[in-house]
């Protein structure tokens, strides 16, 4: 046993005295942190004494006072040679650990979720040695006063969840982190953790780090990497794998682990596919193999088209884009029994299908764990602002034709106002308002635009009316079968004799969109999507993809405006965003040299100073929205989500 031990002190000697080295070399502390000089930097507040807990080892970090730190490296090996005495001490320490383990609770003070010790520095050191996980500790919690450090407001978030899990060991860079875990788990925000729970936890998430460790780089905390997990696979999946299949699927993640750790918001490359000509933005992502003779694709409903404008709109295309492609293509449509999406694109996936249209944007945790498990499927979803990589979004620049939709309600307007229906307070929507009342705008400097939200109430567009608004912006037209003189719909005017008249409507064609995504896959590889990009396509005016209807009641000046920014659009010699705009506070968001970037557009968060009106609060919004607003909500990262089924 002695010589055992004896043989421990040079493993961890020679592991302390590296450290050092590598400090030294590096320029940083070389010995463990003193929580005295710490605590010098911080307020205060008080002590608690929480007793004896079973604290991790690795959290562990320094000593309470700057006594005995030279005998220590920064990773708690010793620095001294083997014939002194803190060695003997040590070498004994180690016998009665490998004899019965070692007992008796150590000192530890916690600050900030780490812990400095007290009484015990060669019991810790002995421990570490060995990768032992948990040590018994006698825990005094020092309390620092509550500042506007990030660090002070991650702590406070920390010790919310620790009165809920008794959990230590979690790390998050971001604020947010322990409720979003807390959700993610399938629990409520106020839900105290049973024993049970923490062990399966503990022994699940241990697992998990132990896959994380094996990736090249670490660009998140394991916590971090096991929220992107959680969005994905359930908790339970972690321990029911196989531990290389379960480093597969990790290493499937990593790049939404590294894009979802910056620090801002994950760059976003938007770009959308070039006409057929060109070899478009798939072509350009992935390598360039030979043409299919045919490819099956998928297209995933949530609802059945004839009861869903939007699903009908979605299946329009689908037909127009099998008439265009002919028998090239193999099209099939799977409706989501109880939107158990995942179920229905597996079933799509097992019926041949090597492309995957997903209509609606609540798609997107399915569409995320079908391609991590099935490599060789391209997965499209109709998003947008989506910070995922592996599944490529699509949508339209509504904003262009907002712009001429509003351009012609500011001179139709009789009384210097006009109503705008939003629809949800999601990513690309504040683009869509602020083009509309800088259209409007452009032709009457005077323009009040009042907003409201169909997402909040049934009857925006009357209300409007009942206020003396006679010209309002709707709804648009999803697909090509809507009515065009549907007053839910589009832009219309109340004339003087209070007759109902439509001025113009905007059009989405996605025939054509969905064309032009066959016809680029065609041109690459359906195997391989994209890496380490989060790809959003967004089709603008000049793709053929969305358009504008003008209505033959529009006055012949107004017209002709209207088809001089259509063609500008078009051309791209128009940008509805290049000029001087200040927003509701008065704060300038552009100069009018330069314009505004697409990432800006997409990202919008805020209203021209013409506009009159806000974003409604989550709980201001109907239920049948909510979905919605956590996927792509301008807030859906203040959102957390508790999930149907309980992973624990």
């Amino acid at each position: 046993m002695r010589f055992e031990a004896s043989e421990q002190y040079a493993k961890a000697l020679k592991s302390g005295l590296k450290y050092q080295k590598n400090a030294l070399t590096q320029g940083t502390e070389p010995y463990p942190a003193v929580l005295d000089e710490l605590e010098a930097d911080y307020e205060i507040s008080g002590r608690v004494d929480l007793g004896v807990l079973h604290i991790p080892v690795e959290l562990i970090v320094g000593t309470r006072s700057a006594g005995r730190t030279a005998a220590l490296a920064g990773n708690f090996m010793p620095l001294l040679d083997p014939d002194t005495e803190f060695a003997a001490k040590w070498i004994r320490l180690c016998e009665a650990h490998l004899e019965e383990g070692i007992r008796d609770p150590i000192q530890v003070f916690e600050f900030l979720g780490k812990f400095y010790v007290q009484e015990g520095n060669k019991r810790v050191s002995v421990l570490k040695s060995y990768d032992a996980p948990t040590v018994a500790a006698n825990v005094v919690r020092v309390m620092p006063a509550r500042t506007d450090r990030p660090e002070v407001q991650h702590y406070y978030e920390f010790l919310q969840f620790y009165k809920l899990s008794g959990l230590y060991g979690l790390h998050f860079e971001k604020a947010g982190g322990f409720a979003k875990l807390q959700a993610a788990l399938g629990m409520t925000e106020d839900h105290v953790w049973t024993e049970e729970e923490r062990r399966s936890f503990r022994s699940g998430f241990s697992r998990f780090q132990e896959a994380y460790a094996k990736m090249k780089q670490q660009p998140a905390t394991p916590a971090e990497a096991l929220l992107v997990w959680l969005q994905v696979f359930q908790f339970s999946e972690i321990k029911e794998t196989p531990m290389p299949e379960l480093v597969e699927r990790v290493a499937k993640l990593w790049p939404d682990m590294k894009l979802q750790s910056q620090p801002d918001a994950p760059a976003i490359e938007v770009d959308p596919v070039l006409p057929e000509k060109d070899k478009g933005l798939v072509s350009k992502l992935i390598t360039a193999v030979s043409q299919p003779d045919r490819v099956r694709v998928a297209f995933i409903y949530g609802f059945d088209p004839k009861i869903s404008a939007w699903t009908r709109a979605h299946d329009l295309g689908r037909q127009a884009m099998e008439t265009a492609l002919g028998d090239r293509v193999e099209a099939a449509c799977y409706v989501a029994e109880d939107r158990d999406y995942f179920a229905a694109m597996t079933k799509a996936v097992e019926d041949g299908a090597k492309l995957i249209f997903a209509t609606t944007a609540p798609m997107i945790d399915a569409c995320r764990r079908l391609a991590a498990l099935n490599p060789g499927v391209r997965v499209f979803n109709c998003a947008l602002s989506q910070p995922y990589t592996g599944v490529t979004m699509y949508n339209c620049r509504v904003y262009e034709t907002k712009f001429i939709t509003g351009a012609i309600a500011g001179a139709m307007t009789r009384n210097d106002r006009v109503g705008y229906v939003s629809s949800y307070p999601i990513f690309g929507e504040p683009a869509a308002i602020n083009a509309f009342a800088l259209g409007a705008r452009m032709v009457n400097p005077r323009v009040r635009v009042e907003l409201r939200w169909s997402c909040t109430s049934r009857d925006c567009a009357d209300e409007l009316r009942r206020r003396g608004v006679t010209v309002i912006s709707n709804r648009d037209a999803a697909g090509p079968d809507a009515d065009p003189w549907d007053f839910e719909l589009g832009t219309f005017m109340e004339n003087a004799a209070g007759e109902l008249v439509p001025l113009a409507l905007p059009r989405w064609n996605w025939g054509a969109l969905y064309e032009k995504l066959v016809r680029s896959a065609w041109k690459g590889s359906l195997e391989t999507g994209p890496a380490d990009k989060a790809v959003n396509l967004w089709f603008g005016m000049d793709s053929g993809v969305i358009d504008v209807e003008l209505s033959d009641t529009l006055p012949d000046g107004v017209r002709s405006l209207a088809l001089l920014l259509k063609t500008g659009l078009q051309n791209g010699e128009v940008e509805p965003f290049r000029s001087r705009i200040l927003d509701q506070n008065g704060v300038l968001r552009c100069d009018g040299e330069t314009g505004l970037t697409t990432d800006a557009l997409m990202q919008m968060d805020w209203f021209c100073d013409n506009v009159d009106g806000a974003v409604p609060g989550f709980d201001k919004l109907l239920p049948r929205a909510r979905e919605m607003v956590r996927v792509l909500g301008l807030y859906r990262d203040d959102l957390t989500t508790v999930k149907e089924e309980k992973q624990l």
